[in-house]
């Protein structure tokens, strides 16, 4: 017998092979962390049936922890990923982190990624395992990262990660292409997941400053988008683009950031007709977007990005304040107990340690987190 994956068919046949059918339907499904074809399929899965995996910066086993819960709260697939400064705090800020080395970025994402695989299967879900933005004086953290894909390739038959992410929208998009093409070529043989960006997310994020960009570079073109399918699907069809729709870092008010996702479907419009004109194939939805930025966005602009192929959203920014905010709730409602170890409200001589037990409020960070993360699963239709 012989299992034919979504992915090896003719993009029509795939597109009626994983509609209106439950992601764990899909052949080879399986709880703990996913690669390759499977990961593949997950995703098409999501794009046909309209809804988008969300992706949790991760800087601990704590906040991994927290997304797998409400994964299994849920019984729907997450993705942790780790940026370049959360895999250096996973690893310990005391480790060297030179510049051009990168020593404990590279370590703590490698060592994250070992962690999300280890306890994953325990929690009954598919994990996507991803690292997030990583520009190009950021390189040797991407290239330490893939060589720990190699090698637990070259053991296991599968990359340790199940994708990566290149940033390099600051340079100019000729060479954003040529660069993301170069590493996607070493990638491909392991069936590793390239995300790439073209044009700009704007704000700030994780030390890399956006604030003032110019406005035109927060929105890509039909054009740009459409000339990174040239580029790279000839290499492998396993890339998801990460265009700009006006698309901010940070947290603002819903509607203060003006997002235009109906471009999104432009861009696919647009991809469909040149294809069909060169290849006589007629693909509704050839393109994989991910969508950056997404505090502050309002529904409306989610379900439009959904529609128009989205099958990934970053969260950051939201997880963090909610991770705080159950450390926050809980010491004003245990502050009594929390000002020594001896005495509190009940007593000069009572102890305290059940409450200041790292376990304890750590645990109400967490549920608080668990909380946020199933919100943006729904936000994002990741429900059943």
């Amino acid at each position: 017998l012989k299992l034919v994956w979504p992915t090896d068919l003719h993009p029509l046949e795939a597109s009626s092979a994983v509609a209106n059918m439950s992601f764990w339907e899909v052949p080879g499904m399986k709880a703990g962390v996913i690669t390759g074809d499977l990961a593949w399929a997950l995703l098409q899965h999501a794009k046909e049936n309209k809804y988008a995996i969300p992706a949790f910066n991760c800087t601990s086993s704590s906040t991994i922890n927290s997304v797998l819960e409400a994964g299994k709260e849920l019984n729907r697939p997450v993705m942790i990923q780790f940026s370049e400064g959360g895999s250096a705090f996973v690893a310990g800020k005391a480790l060297p982190n030179e510049k051009g080395k990168l020593q404990a970025s590279i370590l703590g994402a490698v060592a994250g990624a070992h962690f999300a695989r280890a306890v994953a299967p325990a929690y009954g879900i598919p994990v996507l395992v991803h690292s997030d933005h990583c520009a190009k004086k950021l390189l040797p953290w991407f290239d330490g990262m893939l060589e720990a894909d190699e090698a637990y390739f070259k053991e296991h038959g599968e990359p340790l990660f199940s994708s990566h992410m290149l940033d390099l929208s600051e340079e100019p998009d000729e060479e954003n292409i040529e660069i993301c093409a170069k590493y996607l070529k070493r990638m491909a043989p392991m069936k590793l997941i390239l995300e790439m960006e073209i044009g700009i997310t704007g704000g700030v994020e994780d030390g890399v400053d956006n604030s003032g960009a110019a406005k035109e570079k927060l929105y890509s073109t039909p054009q740009d988008v459409f000339n990174v399918y040239k580029g790279l699907n000839p290499i492998s069809h396993m890339f998801t683009i990460a265009a700009a729709f006006g698309n901010v870092h940070g947290v603002y008010k819903a509607g203060n950031v003006v997002l235009k996702p109906e471009i999104l479907q432009e861009m696919q419009d647009y991809a469909r007709e040149q294809i069909k004109a060169s290849t006589g194939e007629d693909i509704e939805r050839p393109l994989n977007f991910v969508f950056h930025g997404g505090s502050g966005s309002e529904k409306h602009h989610i379900t439009t990005a959904l529609n128009a192929g989205v099958v990934k959203m970053n969260v950051d920014t939201d997880t963090q304040w909610a991770y705080w905010e159950g450390l926050l709730k809980f010491y004003k409602a245990k502050e009594g107990y929390l000002q020594g170890q001896i005495g509190n409200p009940e007593g000069e001589d009572k102890p305290n340690k059940s409450f200041y037990d790292p376990r304890k409020w750590v645990r109400e960070c967490e549920v608080s987190m668990v909380k946020r993360v199933k919100e943006s699963c729904s936000d994002l239709s990741n429900t059943n």
